[in-house]
């Protein structure tokens, strides 16, 4: 995915609009590769199987008792045929995921692509990122055909093959099954160019209209409107309901000036209200709370909201851009890629 496109608001994505270029509202850019708007998810289910109990003899256990077989594990992240290359594993008989964990590649990741492995209980016929307790009958392996860094290429996809297959050779008696590099590759350009042309960030500038603002001010402001800290420096989010939901809302500023030891004496004078449009469901209404917030902080605070070049925005330009919202989100929806789905989070991440 290596275009970027800011909607002069800033809408950045391949989706170019004759309606909203009228109004000015849309620039295009080029970039090397469009950068996560966010920090990148991590894979929290593969971070747990890493940290799993002891690991055991890969030989084959009798399964344990069903009342001994810890609950299944529920992640975000599982593996799906829409967005992921997957290989089958066939064993010839059960394993315990303590087996399993034992020879799990050293790194979750082919390339720039993320790589899952998961199993098949024994006791509820479920899939799931293998934990220790647990028998498995069959495991499968997948790795993501494209993210915001663009496509699966062909030598990513040769060590993800690598890495599964070493993986396979330690368990002993197993076999794995690979779909074709030619095939896999191909679906990632295509899965790629049309991310590429619906990957969106909705984006206002907040400038100051006469003195600069103090970082502390900027941080009461937000705060009193419902934003809290980011991860990150330089960033104030409105958080999701939804554990580990990327923010509805983030409010960015100068990282340097977040660094400040005194923050009532570091001033700014440009603030940035986005949300991430892939990885927000529609359900939440992001449009309306970024477009709410943009109007509460400026009032508050004596800004202008305004696009890339610093011009102010008129009540046309919002409406376009919401008839155009609401087209990409059909877009997305028609390819099973809904925004704010655990598919659009992880392609669009």
């Amino acid at each position: 995915m290596s275009n970027s496109l800011t909607l002069g608001l800033a809408l950045l994505g391949g989706v170019v609009l004759t309606a909203v270029v009228a109004h000015g509202a849309w620039t295009a850019r080029k970039t090397a590769a469009r950068a996560p708007k966010r920090a990148e998810p991590t894979d929290s289910a593969l971070a747990q199987g890493e940290a799993a109990g002891a690991l055991l003899d890969t030989q084959p256990m009798e399964p344990p008792s069903l009342s001994a077989q810890p609950a299944l594990k529920r992640s975000l992240v599982r593996l799906d045929a829409l967005i992921d290359a997957i290989a089958t594993i066939t064993l010839e008989h059960p394993i315990t995921g303590d087996a399993a964990l034992a020879h799990m590649p050293p790194t979750r990741r082919a390339g720039s692509k993320p790589v899952l492995v998961e199993g098949l209980r024994t006791d509820c016929g479920e899939w799931e990122v293998p934990q220790a307790g647990v028998t498995y009958s069959e495991l499968q392996a997948g790795v993501l055909l494209a993210n915001r860094t663009g496509g699966l290429n062909e030598i990513e996809y040769s060590e993800f093959v690598q890495k599964v297959q070493a993986m396979v050779d330690g368990l002993g008696g197993a076999a794995a099954e690979f779909p074709d590099m030619l095939d896999v590759v191909g679906r990632a350009r295509e899965l790629d160019a049309f991310a590429s042309a619906h990957d969106a960030q909705l984006a206002m500038r907040l400038h100051a209209k006469g003195s600069a603002w103090s970082v502390g001010y900027v941080q009461q402001q937000a705060a009193r409107h419902g934003f809290v800290a980011g991860a990150l420096p330089g960033r104030m989010v409105l958080p999701a309901l939804e554990d580990g939901a990327p923010p509805i809302l983030t409010l960015h500023f100068d990282a340097q000036a977040a660094f400040a030891e005194d923050p009532d004496q570091a001033t700014l004078r440009e603030l940035l209200l986005a949300f991430d449009v892939p990885q927000t469901a529609p359900e939440l209404e992001p449009y309306k709370a970024w477009c709410a917030a943009g109007e509460a902080l400026s009032l508050a605070m004596g800004a202008v909201m305004a696009d890339e070049q610093g011009h102010a925005f008129s009540s046309a330009a919002f409406e376009s851009i919401g008839v155009e919202l609401t087209r990409l989100y059909e877009a997305l929806s028609s390819r099973d890629l809904a925004a704010g789905s655990a598919a659009a989070r992880r392609l669009f991440a």
